[in-house]
C-alpha cells in the first residue's frame, strides 16, 4: 500500500481489545500486511509518562488536566509514530484514539463536545480512522471480567452508572457514524468477535 491505514478500537475496559488487537495483527502479518500496535495514551515515550499520570487512580487532577493531558499524549503519539507509519504504507492497529475522548471526556467528564472537536482536530492535525471496532457490551458483564483481572484506574471506580453512560455515548457515536464505526457484541466467544473484525477488515482492504 503507498499509504497505510489507520484502525481503531473502541469499548469499555473488559471488551477484550487488547485480545483483539494481537489477534487481528496476526492474521494480517499472514496476509504480508506490515503492521504496528499501539494505544492510547502512550504509543510514545512521552506519551506513556502521561498515560501514568492520567491512570493514576491516587492522584487528584481537574477534568480539564485530563483532557488536556490525553490530547498532548496524543498530539506526541501521532507526530511520533501513527503518521510516520501511515506514510510508510503500514496498518496501525490502536486501542482508543479520539472516540475514547469524545466519550470518556465529554459525556462522562461533561466537557463542551465541540470545544473538544476543536483542541482533538488541533492535536491530530485532522487525522481520522480508516474504520473504527466499538467493542461492545452490557456493563454488569463487563464489570465482571475487569473485577476478575484485578486492575484498577481512576474510570474503573467510577462506578457502574459511569459505565453505563459511557456505554450508551459510544453506541451514540457509532449511530452518527455508522460507516465508520462498526459495533461488535463483545460478549460473544473470542473466535465470532474475531470473525466480525475480520469480515470488516476483509471489506477495507479490498476498496
Amino acid at each position: 500500500m503507498k499509504q497505510g491505514l489507520f484502525i481503531t478500537f473502541e469499548g469499555a475496559d473488559g471488551t477484550g481489545k487488547t485480545t483483539q488487537i494481537a489477534k487481528v495483527a496476526s492474521w494480517l502479518r499472514e496476509q504480508g500486511y506490515e503492521v504496528i500496535c499501539t494505544r492510547e495514551p502512550g504509543g510514545t515515550k512521552a506519551a506513556e509518562r502521561i498515560r501514568e499520570l492520567v491512570l493514576d487512580a491516587e492522584l487528584t487532577i481537574s477534568h480539564k488536566t485530563e483532557t488536556l493531558l490525553y490530547l498532548a499524549a496524543r498530539a506526541d503519539h501521532i507526530a511520533q509514530l501513527i503518521r510516520p507509519a501511515l506514510q510508510a504504507g503500514k496498518i496501525v492497529l490502536c486501542d482508543r484514539f479520539s472516540d475514547s475522548t469524545f466519550v470518556y471526556q465529554g459525556s462522562g467528564r461533561g466537557v463542551e463536545l465541540q470545544t473538544l472537536k476543536m483542541l482533538d482536530d488541533f492535536a491530530t492535525s485532522s487525522l481520522h480512522p480508516d474504520l473504527t471496532i466499538l467493542l461492545d457490551g452490557e456493563p454488569e458483564e463487563l464489570a465482571i471480567r475487569r473485577n476478575a483481572r484485578g486492575v484498577v484506574d481512576r474510570f474503573e471506580l467510577e462506578g457502574l452508572a459511569f459505565q453505563k453512560k459511557i456505554r450508551e455515548a459510544f453506541l451514540a457515536l457509532a449511530a452518527s457514524e455508522p460507516t465508520r464505526i462498526h459495533v461488535i457484541d463483545a460478549l460473544q466467544s473470542e473466535e465470532n468477535v474475531l470473525d466480525e473484525i475480520l469480515t470488516d477488515l476483509q471489506r477495507l482492504l479490498a476498496k
